[in-house]
């Protein structure tokens, strides 16, 4: 899998749960909120004050590895 900031939570969730941690860190506690599943990571990270980008590297970098 390789994740792009139009990747949504609920797609990486179910893909990648390993990836988890990595979201809890930087503040994204509701997971498996139901309007968090549908929200992109690019919204996500807007949310959160993440820069897409970084966070989309650390996901990829963390599931290749």
């Amino acid at each position: 899998m390789t994740v792009s900031k139009e990747t949504t939570i609920g797609t990486l969730m179910a893909e990648a749960p390993t990836v988890a941690p990595i979201l809890m860190e930087i503040g994204m506690h509701c997971l498996g909120c139901p309007s968090a599943q549908a929200e992109t990571i690019q919204e996500a990270a807007m949310v959160h004050g993440i820069d897409a980008d970084l966070l989309v590297e650390k996901i990829n970098a963390a599931i290749n590895a």
